[in-house]
């Protein structure tokens, strides 16, 4: 269905992905392979047709949050490798084995009831060792001298375990995107290349060694390894502003609405809930039918600027649930059913995150269900 018939839609540029795409594969060597981040519907882009042109293009494998992302993409007769990164219940052994999916285990103990799960069910799940270097999140935690040896005796334990197949090995980076913190990451290298030497002592190796989010792929072709696991800027956005110049990426995902009503009112005028804007001459007003409830924030109230015709006007009065309220006196000529850009190309994504005092993936997952995505692409 064309976008001319919802009210807000999101214009997903599938060839812009397919360029950013590209553009991360030729940082990296032959031999390294490239895991697709999806989780999060693709950062809002929606999973299944982006993991589709991912694999489509080149990408070797995909990576989900959870069990219910994994399930619908093979639901969607996609077959591709799927790491799971995230805890996911041993009680699922059994589904993860039968949609072949594979399993991050994250402490010894997960791995021992994922064992106990698989040998009752009767299958083998194949699985990476999470390895924790700075987060505190999940993985084993490797960082402290005292117990670094007993937790290398645990992961060689759990790599041990009959029902389990670890293919790979993996850590994240806490502070890649943060140009001052480089030896944290550096820091965070060597203790993970550390734990896979004293692994292989014990006998223990792994096919895939990764480690590089994002802004690691970009920053560190050194830490590269077997696997890059690129997520946000596949979708055009750097992971930090200064990043910028060092990938040409395309904005994937374009956030528009229609104007619905444009009217004339007088000076004084209080708009929106709470009358917290006061028009202080005579004023055109646009609404337009994109609020909260389509995952813009009541905290661009009276703070933002969208474009209009490629001119900037302002939001005023309080964000709704369903719609807000635009000041187009300067543009002229405004009318029912003109193209509203809430961001794109201009604004871009990373302003409109700016404004809401956040980060550009926080404002792309937050763009909500109820918004059509409509998928735009030349190369089919």
């Amino acid at each position: 269905m064309s976008e001319t018939w919802y009210h807000t839609w999101a214009e997903i540029q599938l060839d812009a992905i397919e360029q950013n795409y590209h553009a991360v594969r030729r940082l990296l060597s032959p031999s390294c392979k490239l895991m697709a981040v999806v989780k999060a519907d693709a950062y809002g882009h929606g999973a299944v047709s982006v993991a589709r042109r991912l694999l489509a293009v080149g990408a070797d494998c995909l990576a989900v949050s959870n069990l219910q992302e994994a399930l619908e993409l093979r639901r969607a007769d996609i077959t591709a490798p799927i790491l799971i990164l995230s805890y996911v219940p041993p009680e699922a052994a059994e589904t993860l084995a039968k949609h072949h999916i594979t399993q991050t285990v994250v402490g010894i103990d997960h791995a021992r009831r994922l064992e106990e799960a698989a040998a009752a069910a009767g299958v083998t799940v194949m699985v990476h060792i999470k390895l924790d270097t700075a987060m505190s999140r999940v993985g084993f935690f490797y960082h402290h001298p005292q117990t670094d040896a007993a937790v290398l005796d645990d992961i060689a334990a759990a790599c041990r375990l009959p029902h389990l197949r670890a293919e790979g090995c993996f850590t994240h980076f806490a502070v890649a995107d943060e140009i001052d913190k480089e030896e944290q990451t550096r820091h965070q290298f060597s203790l993970f290349t550390t734990a896979l030497s004293e692994l292989r002592k014990r006998g223990i190796t792994f096919s895939l060694r990764h480690c590089c989010n994002s802004a690691g792929t970009l920053r560190f072709p050194e830490m590269h390894l077997d696997m890059v696991r690129p997520g946000i800027i596949l979708y055009g956005v750097a992971p930090s502003p200064w990043m910028k110049t060092l990938c040409a990426l395309q904005p994937a995902m374009l956030l528009k609405t229609r104007v619905s009503l444009v009217k004339t009112v007088p000076a004084n005028t209080p708009v929106s809930y709470g009358g917290t804007f006061t028009t202080a001459r005579e004023s055109v007003l646009a609404t337009v039918p994109v609020g909260y409830g389509d995952g813009m924030p009541r905290a661009l109230s009276n703070r933002y600027h969208v474009s209009v015709g490629g001119k900037a006007v302002p939001i005023i009065g309080k964000v709704c649930m369903d719609q807000c309220v635009l000041d187009v006196t300067a543009v002229g000529g405004v009318k029912e059913g003109d193209v509203v850009t809430v961001f794109g190309d201009f604004p871009t994504v990373e302003d409109y995150a700016a404004a809401c005092h956040t980060i550009a993936y926080e404002s792309l997952c937050f763009v909500g269900k109820r918004v059509c995505r409509a998928y735009h692409t030349i190369h089919k």
